[in-house]
């Protein structure tokens, strides 16, 4: 428990269920170093276990491997095989938070990121949007959060060297997840 408290107006403890018509989580990485390539996930679950502090809240999530969309077929492919994700050994990413933090004016979210059968400890940006009750009467709560990581550190080594000097797929991995959630009544 934290001994440090902070105030969200319209702040609701629960059991916060993810909306996943409303949620998104995207990832870049540079391609070639001259530019990003983009893409998404499915998340096959989320739950937010929001404490009576908001610093006490948990949060579990799961991402479905086999869902990676990158607009091409053929690169997604590639990243569900074995030289990237195994998405047929490993189907999930997860995520399991050990701490919410405020520090300088931010919300930090630590926690524990499984890809590929290896976990590492790294820590979400949150970007809080806020809360309200959309037309059917769910109580809903918005926020956006961040992170990079380097994506060897996880197993994903995979890489081409290129000729003109470089490599075709950067270390490091942008991760953001827009998410909005109903609490539970």
């Amino acid at each position: 428990m934290s001994d440090t408290t902070i105030d969200l107006p319209g702040y609701k403890s629960g059991t916060w269920v993810l909306d996943s018509s409303h949620s998104e989580v995207t990832f870049s990485v540079r391609h070639m170093m001259i530019s990003k390539v983009r893409g998404n996930f499915g998340v096959k679950s989320a739950t937010i276990t929001a404490g009576e502090n908001p610093l006490d809240t948990k949060v579990e999530a799961t991402v479905d491997v086999a869902s990676v969309d990158t607009k091409d077929e053929g690169r997604d492919a590639h990243l569900r095989s074995a030289d990237f994700f195994d998405a047929e050994n490993f189907p999930t990413f997860t995520f399991t938070s050990t701490g919410v933090r405020y520090e300088k004016g931010d919300l930090l979210v630590d926690g524990d990121l499984t890809i590929k059968g290896t976990t590492k400890s790294v820590t979400f940006e949150l970007e809080f949007g806020g809360f309200g009750t959309d037309p059917w009467g769910n109580y809903k709560a918005g926020a956006t959060a961040k992170t990079v990581i380097n994506r060897e550190d996880f197993g994903l080594t995979w890489n081409a060297a290129l000729e003109t000097g470089g490599v075709l797929v950067g270390k490091d991995v942008t991760i953001e997840l827009d998410l909005q959630g109903s609490v539970q009544a």
